[in-house]
């Protein structure tokens, strides 16, 4: 039976005519997608399909577990990879493309699994409304391509911690190889996608500099199956670098967390760094060779080193692949960017998030590299699918034409729902495989190498503080009238706790009281 109404329709159908619009804007403007390893576009199809079979059943679990808003602040808090390129934007979009694929094919009616539809639609919205709620804005592009979630108190902790860099200085140099290094290993380690990487900001540090948050996920032996035994020596699986900038305006930090800046951007302009680490299991960022500037360089150094390493040993690795395992592995990639909900809800089961459904694999045999590349082309780049046209007299946000690339639900389906199948199912229907060898490793995380069972226990039993009450619903609004209150200085003495410069300092501060 239909549990949504008119109005749950009418959100929904919104909804996905702004992703609808963002994500044509980020197709035509952005680069394309291609690879000389992976077949990138047979695994974004494939992708979306498994996407649309299981995610609807996931995402009911986890919301149980821990709810959608409530996990918007966790991520806002910190850097985790439930992010604006992973869960504000990914997770919807390869959901609902997939949906466009069946539709395509004549499979799928428009009302049909509306359920599924609305409620994950419902989830990504409350949970982008929470993660946003420092700007405002429901998506970056909403708020005019910036990325500002993280609140004062927390960029007070990273700007009165940095450490000043000159270019040609030790800490510099280590800062600008590691930052080379960790894009180029996180990309092989997504199968040469950009879903490892995100980068967020600006955000203003006074004198003409802006600070941008560059961060880098599952480095390390997690829910990756290719990187069990792979930079092992690593003991974090996730690294954020805050790096402030001098006479560098970042004019575009868009949902794929992709940014440009005017003058462009140059290494030789980053005067101020720090290095953080954060995941399901910490209580806010914590600092990584923070001591001084000589710790964070030798740091940075070791890590390049490990990660440089890890790099030729995962080339090895991949180079053994078959065309379909390396489909498989980016096909989980992509389809997997919600799997840190489950983490943090405390529900991650590794075959949920790291098998195709069999319902997908069906439709495997059309994937080949020139079905894929026009296939897609046509559904998010041209938007030339019968389907996708409106009637004559519109006009598309960003192309003015009529067609648009996700389709709402139609509101016949609030009459005599029945006729429709609500639901694709639950987890009764998973039936799955892959082509990649099972996982056997344990989990890197913050409080060490964990098993699942254990991991899930601890991330289930973990709520970090300023996410309880009576914090949680302390805004910066709310901060801006009560600074001098208890209430307010315990929330910021929270954050302080780790900060080898302001620790205890409380809700008092001013950016000119951090140098």
């Amino acid at each position: 039976m239909a549990r949504y109404d008119y109005r749950d329709l009418l959100e929904t159908n919104s909804y996905i005519r702004n992703l609808s619009d963002t994500t044509y804007w980020l197709c035509i403007t952005r680069t394309v997608q291609e690879s000389k390893l992976f077949p990138m576009n047979p695994y974004m199809l494939l992708s979306y399909l498994n996407s649309f079979y299981r995610l609807p059943t996931l995402l009911r679990e986890i919301d149980a577990a821990t709810p959608a808003e409530e996990l918007g602040d966790r991520a806002r808090e910190v850097s985790l990879k439930v992010d604006t390129v992973n869960a504000a934007w990914g997770m919807p979009a390869f959901y609902l493309l997939g949906r466009e694929m069946l539709m395509n094919w004549g499979l799928l009616r428009p009302e049909d699994a509306a359920q599924d539809v609305v409620d994950v639609v419902d989830f990504s919205r409350r949970f982008a409304l929470s993660y946003h709620r420092n700007d405002g804005h429901i998506t970056n592009k909403e708020f005019g391509d910036r990325s500002q979630f993280l609140p004062e108190r927390t960029l007070q902790v990273i700007e009165a911690d940095l450490h000043g860099v000159q270019a040609g200085d030790r800490l510099h140099d280590a800062t600008v190889k590691l930052l080379a290094q960790l894009s180029q290993y996180a990309f092989l380690a997504h199968c040469e996608c950009r879903i490892g990487i995100h980068n967020s900001g600006p955000y203003n540090f006074g004198d003409g500099r802006q600070m941008v948050m560059r961060d880098f996920f599952d480095l390390t032996e997690g829910d990756y199956p290719w990187l069990d035994g792979i930079a092992t020596a690593l003991p974090l699986n996730n690294l954020s670098i805050s790096l402030v900038f001098k006479d560098t305006n970042f004019n575009l930090m868009d949902d794929w967390a992709s940014f440009e800046a005017e003058p462009t951007y140059s290494a030789s302009n980053i005067v101020a760094v720090g290095l953080y680490t954060s995941d399901a299991l910490t209580d806010g960022y914590q600092p990584v060779g923070m001591e001084n500037s000589e710790t964070l360089a030798e740091t940075m150094e070791t890590y390049r080193t490990i990660l440089n390493e890890a790099t030729a040993d995962l080339w090895k690795r991949i180079a053994t692949w078959s065309r379909e395992q390396m489909i498989d592995a980016g096909a989980l990639v992509y389809s997997s960017v919600g799997k840190d909900f489950a983490h943090l809800a405390g529900t991650y089961r590794q075959d949920d998030w790291f098998e195709l459904d069999d319902r997908a694999q069906r439709f495997k045999p059309l994937m080949n590299d020139e079905y894929a590349r026009d296939g897609l082309g046509e559904m998010v780049g041209l938007l030339s699918l019968p389907h996708q046209k409106a009637n004559e007299y519109q006009m598309a946000r960003y192309s003015g034409l009529n067609q648009h690339m996700m389709t709402g639900i139609p509101y016949d389906a609030l009459r005599e729902p029945e006729r429709f199948a609500q639901t694709v199912g639950d987890r009764a229907l998973f039936s799955g495989s892959s082509t990649i060898e099972p996982k056997t490793g344990l989990w890197v995380t913050s409080a060490g190498r964990l098993d699942i069972d254990d991991y899930n226990a601890r991330a289930a039993g973990f709520t970090p503080r300023t996410v309880q009450e009576p914090y949680r619903y302390f805004d910066e609004e709310w901060v801006k009238r009560n600074w001098h209150s208890t209430e307010a200085n315990e929330l910021y003495s929270i954050g302080q706790e780790t900060s080898r410069t302001i620790a205890g300092r409380g809700a008092g501060l001013r950016r000119a009281d951090l140098s």
